[in-house]
């Protein structure tokens, strides 16, 4: 199957290139924690040998981003570091990465007083300096609230977009192009659209693809398959990730997916195009990573899928959320959220707290509010 692609910029990570002709690379992030070093080349090589082109490693302190110099010297992967609220620790991690990603709704958390645009000049030297690529990296749960003020309260879309164009215009300014964006979302539907809106304005930039929060496998995989089939054959995309709720040990599968469904599209072996807006039960689950506080949250989501089989045909989105970083502002459009903690899990419905419960509580109090739900819609 012959698809031109849309024709972006090159942008080098490390010994790959993205954009432009070149290949669609295939990534993953790791899941331990980052201050585990051993554990953590263990995952990194472990998804390099499994042909990541690419590993994305979080950093949310200055002893996670002192780890990442030993880390370095015992890997050959292509490393992203995934800055968090302190944008600052790029400093430190620079050296020892090929690409900073920094999302743009987290750059207000530090130094409030200080305008972001200050913030990004700052990251695009950092990034010249130690030969870095970067990506801003929009979600729908954590744009920058002054964005989302312009909108209405249901448009999640357009804040991300504009924050993202915002972001290229900024870089460009700064004479930094060696950048590529992602905006992701739960919903297929919304990543193909946003994908698409911001490709018709900003053709040149290399797209990176995912559906966040895309749950367990296989239901990941297909929520995943229907953005990608939608987006790639239309020549849009230049790096994908695959997010997937499993153990760390699977954690390569991200990769065998993501190869996969790249040799179906290549292939002609596309599904029709799927309506996924059915009145069907939706589960959304982040892919576990390093932010994970507790690992108890992929055996969470396994039990909330089984416990909730008798719901399948409610028209009910329940979202399971691992971390406190997006797990707040990612839980607000669901109509049931759990996002969990070291020792607690935060219940919501829709943006309302419902209380905090322990691994142990959870269920059943997420059972009852199913079930209120349920007969809410019955009357």
């Amino acid at each position: 199957m012959n698809i031109a692609r849309n024709p972006t910029r090159a942008v080098r990570i490390g010994s790959v290139t993205i954009g432009s002709a070149q290949p669609i690379a295939v990534q993953s992030m790791t899941a331990t924690h980052t201050q585990d070093i051993d554990a953590t080349v263990e995952q990194i090589n472990a998804l390099h040998a499994a042909g990541a082109d690419v590993v994305r490693v979080a950093v949310d302190s200055t002893n996670d981003a002192q780890s990442l110099a030993e880390i370095r010297k015992q890997t050959k992967a292509n490393l992203v570091v995934d800055l968090q609220e302190n944008y600052r620790l790029a400093e430190i991690v620079a050296p020892h990465v090929d690409k900073l990603r920094y999302n743009p709704g987290h750059l207000y958390h530090h130094e409030r007083e200080k305008p972001w645009q200050e913030k990004v000049k700052f990251l695009a030297a950092v990034a010249a300096d130690n030969d870095c690529a970067m990506r801003i990296g929009v979600n729908c749960g954590s744009v920058d609230p002054e964005k989302k003020a312009h909108y209405a309260a249901d448009d999640s879309i357009s804040p991300m977009l504009d924050s993202a164009l915002e972001h290229c215009q900024t870089l460009d300014e700064l004479g930094f192009t060696r950048y590529c964006v992602s905006l992701k979302d739960s919903d297929p539907k919304k990543v193909v659209e946003v994908n698409q809106r911001f490709a018709e304005q900003r053709p040149d930039v290399p797209l990176h693809l995912g559906v966040t929060e895309a749950g367990m496998p296989p239901d990941g995989i297909i929520k995943t398959r229907i953005a990608f089939e939608q987006l790639i054959s239309r020549g849009l995309g230049d790096t994908i990730r695959v997010s997937l709720t499993v153990a760390n040990a699977r954690k390569p599968e991200e990769i065998e997916a993501g190869r996969q469904i790249l040799d179906d599209i290549a292939n002609g072996r596309v599904r029709s195009v799927v309506d996924y807006g059915l009145d069907t039960l939706n589960i959304i689950s982040c892919p576990s990573c390093s932010r994970v506080e507790n690992e108890a949250f992929i055996e969470l989501a396994e039990q909330v899928k089984e416990m909730t089989r008798y719901a399948a045909e409610q028209s009910i989105t329940i979202a399971v959320m691992g971390c406190r970083v997006n797990g707040p502002g990612e839980t607000d459009d669901a109509d049931l959220g759990l996002w969990c903690g070291p020792t607690h899990v935060n219940l919501k419905r829709g943006g309302d707290p419902l209380g905090q419960y322990s691994y142990d509580e959870i269920l059943p109090k997420l059972k009852c509010e199913l079930d209120a739900l349920i007969a809410g819609k019955a009357t």
